[in-house]
């Protein structure tokens, strides 16, 4: 009977109620990305490409952290979705301190050996020198970010993906009036360039990290208790590292293959790499409906997976995926349409429209591709099966992925066109192994929740 009363005191959101917040908050975090492109372009090519090229190693960073942000929103979500409110309370603040340790250690080593790290990518001295300036501030304070994604995912799998999604809107406000100050020097501020929007992304994350632990103290239906913070449960750690750890390895083989396939690019020449950042932030926009669906349908299915409502579950995923496609067509097609003059937009050099124009073209074939990964993985986490994800990333994205990349665009000579190729042959295998995957129901095996009677 407790437990049952339990069962009642969470409400279980509907899809689009979460997902309509998520799409904003993905919109405005690839918009950031976006921004930094095209203003620092008033500044000079080299800058986008140093800015480019620092934040893959910042995104790979992001991802580590996102481990246990993935492993909190799975987690909370199946325990939630069984009634045990407890659990859910205290991995929450579990998983907040983990990720602060991980963001100062972090931090720390970024800024340490952020030199060695460039000097991978085979860089002019120029645009290393920029991606430095970079990676001084904003690898220093990559700790804000560990914070943050945390305390979001935690926001989200308690239904509350409007509040995450309103701290992204004020992030990027004070992101965007940060960068016409340093960028443009205005109220008489000195005109920082690259270093500008470093300060900026700082400053913004830093605000949002506090405005969002308000809101963690103000929404949630049962606080997260000081003695959360530092009871560190092996069994909740081990279940949080059970699905984090693997989630971290599919982004780490993901991040990991990206720098190659850059370093390739880089190959290639200067102007290849600033035509891959150009493209890739347009491209980003394509993904944002699968990235919403994904993230809103992993907590759904966590629900019901907690709830042993495995059928739920099942047809919950093929619904999403059907949307998820249908709005990703719905989008590309147009920026297909429309892709000189989107790249117009960042740049007059007509050498890089024209070789983004036909990047732009084959997303067409690349991001139903994509869109199956990102929805069908998020689902196959939310059921407890991380593992498999992530062996399958390591041989599609290393056998398949970069040495295609390699052999199209470097061998074959066929440049950019021929590494995105590659992205498509990569993409297209990964998901239908993904979607029989899922058709399986070996996952139905995999739940992490222990359905205990408790007290809050």
């Amino acid at each position: 009977m407790a437990e049952a009363a339990k069962k009642k005191s969470f409400i279980e959101p509907g899809l689009f109620a979460l997902t309509w917040p998520i799409f904003i908050e993905s919109f405005l975090h690839m918009l950031m990305g976006s921004t930094d492109t095209f203003m620092l372009s008033y500044v000079s090519d080299e800058a986008v490409a140093a800015v480019g090229v620092a934040n893959q190693l910042v995104f790979f960073t992001i991802l580590i952290f996102g481990f246990v942000a993935t492993g909190t929103t799975v987690l909370v979500s199946q325990n939630l979705g069984a009634g045990l409110i407890k659990d859910a309370r205290r991995i929450s603040g579990i998983s907040i301190s983990l990720n602060l340790i991980f963001g100062i250690a972090i931090s720390a080593f970024v800024v340490l050996f952020k030199g060695y790290f460039l000097n991978l990518f085979g860089l002019t001295p120029e645009i290393h020198r920029l991606a430095e300036q970079y990676l001084a501030i904003v690898g220093a304070t990559l700790f804000s970010q560990a914070l943050l994604v945390t305390a979001s995912s935690i926001l989200r799998a308690n239904g509350f993906s409007k509040e995450a999604m309103m701290i992204s809107i004020l992030m990027n406000i004070i992101h965007l009036a940060g960068n016409s100050i340093f960028i443009y020097g205005l109220f008489g501020m000195p005109q920082l360039g690259i270093q500008g929007v470093a300060i900026s992304t700082a400053i913004s994350r830093a605000i949002a990290v506090v405005m969002i632990f308000w809101l963690l103290c103000k929404r949630l239906p049962v606080k997260i208790r000081k003695e959360d913070y530092t009871d560190f449960s092996p069994v909740f750690i081990k279940k949080i590292l059970k699905i984090g750890v693997p989630s971290a390895g599919e982004n780490l083989v993901y991040n990991t293959s990206q720098i190659a396939m850059t370093a390739i690019i880089a190959l290639i020449g200067a102007m290849a790499l600033t035509t891959r950042v150009y493209t890739w932030n347009i491209m980003s926009f394509m993904m944002l409906f699968a990235i919403a669906l994904g993230a809103g349908t992993q907590i759904l299915v966590g629900y019901r997976v907690g709830a042993g409502d495995y059928d739920g579950a099942y047809h919950r995923l093929l619904k999403s995926l059907k949307w998820s496609l249908l709005m990703t067509v719905a989008v590309v097609i147009p920026m297909v349409l429309f892709r000189e003059s989107l790249l117009d937009i960042f740049t007059d050099n007509h050498d890089i429209i024209t070789e983004g124009a036909k990047l732009l073209l084959l997303g067409i074939i690349l991001e139903p591709g994509r869109t199956f990964n990102i929805v069908i993985i998020a689902a196959l986490r939310a059921a407890g099966d991380a593992n498999f994800p992530v062996k399958m990333a390591f041989v599609s994205m290393w056998g398949i992925g970069v040495p295609v990349a390699y052999l199209l665009g470097i061998t074959m000579e066929m440049g950019l066109v021929g590494i995105w190729i590659a992205f498509i042959a990569d993409e297209w295998f990964r998901g239908i192994v993904m979607y029989f995957r899922w058709k399986s129901r070996v996952w139905e095996s995999k739940s992490l929740v222990e359905k205990t009677a408790q007290t809050v």
